[in-house]
């Protein structure tokens, strides 16, 4: 079963029903519709502190 390429939610949520059937954990399937639909998840938190003392005016 090829996957659906595109990265709009219809894609990407049927792209993860076809994986979950063939029996990937529900992780692992969203890891691969997203690579598929070119998108990467973002990574949160807060900046390193080399980036913050960027950003300060002395």
């Amino acid at each position: 079963m090829p996957l659906v390429k595109g990265s709009s939610k219809k894609a990407i949520s049927s792209n993860i029903k076809k994986e979950m059937a063939a029996g990937k954990p529900q992780k692992q399937a969203i890891a691969i519709a997203m690579s598929v639909a070119g998108k990467s998840k973002s990574k949160g938190g807060k900046p390193k502190a080399s980036e913050g003392a960027l950003n300060k005016t002395w």
